[in-house]
């Protein structure tokens, strides 16, 4: 998939969906907004994800988009014609839900980020399980720069980069590059623009050559761990990993490396 500079007619849905061998990709289609997560936007994600969560057909999600942007975070527009604070309230929650449901299907989530993430996309960025960013792409927490401190995206920021590193994005709104961004660890990779699919491809493929089973216990544990203190942790991860040795894909994954044959995982 390339960066479409074309603008999608006002009556587009603002998000498209095209499942391929496993990959559900989700495109923001809102090109001539940047991208900017309006209610319409959070609404179909959130759909879409929770009918995901429920098909098990798909392995890996990939969140794209269209046009020159990945995404320029809340559509400012759409929050300015609402001064209401139980409107902001009721905005930032759905969004907030929709991040949460990311991290909860047991499907891993891939970025694949073509051009500007900032505010709300770096939070989606962030949120995302895993990223990969073309050479041209930059992200912000810009809000400050207009009297917004982007603190919901601060959530998901400060989990994945550093606390200095974080404070200086949210408190002066600058743009890093993304050989930047990985080196602060808020992206996995970066490649060339015409690499980009190939690139998430191969990352998708060796995902969904791994059990199902083992994948989805590994995403939940991983979040609900993270937020534990360490000895928590360990009781944790040592009753989830007990659980997961009790699931016949772990029993045929160790008896083909004993056996050194590829494994036939039961659920694929």
């Amino acid at each position: 998939m390339t960066a479409p500079a074309t603008v999608a007619k006002t009556d587009a849905p603002p998000l498209l969906r095209k499942d391929t061998s496993g990959i559900a990709t989700l495109t923001l289609n809102r090109p001539d907004s940047y991208n900017a997560l309006s209610e319409e936007l959070l609404a179909a994600l959130q759909t879409t994800l929770e009918a995901i969560e429920e098909d098990s057909s798909v392995r890996v999600v990939v969140i794209a988009a269209n046009g020159p942007a990945f995404c320029a975070g809340h559509d400012l527009k759409q929050m300015r014609a609402n001064p209401r604070k139980e409107y902001y309230d009721s905005l930032f929650a759905m969004c907030s839900r929709f991040m949460m449901t990311a991290t909860r299907i047991p499907q891993p989530v891939i970025a694949r980020v073509h051009g500007l993430a900032t505010a709300a996309g770096c939070q989606l960025v962030a949120t995302c399980d895993l990223a990969v960013a073309a050479e041209g792409a930059k992200f912000a927490t810009s809000g400050i720069n207009y009297g917004l401190f982007c603190s919901t995206p601060s959530v998901a920021l400060s989990r994945n980069v550093s606390r200095k590193r974080a404070a200086e994005m949210l408190f002066t709104g600058e743009f890093i590059d993304a050989a930047t961004a990985k080196e602060y660890g808020l992206i996995n990779r970066v490649v060339a623009l015409d690499k980009l699919d190939d690139e998430i491809n191969a990352m998708a493929a060796s995902i969904i050559r791994k059990s199902a089973v083992a994948v989805a216990t590994g995403k939940r544990m991983f979040y609900k761990q993270i937020e534990m203190g360490m000895a928590d942790a360990y009781d944790y991860a040592a009753e989830v990993m007990a659980c997961n040795m009790m699931a016949a894909d772990a029993g045929e994954g160790i008896d083909a490396f004993i056996q050194k044959r590829t494994p036939e995982w039961k659920h694929r």
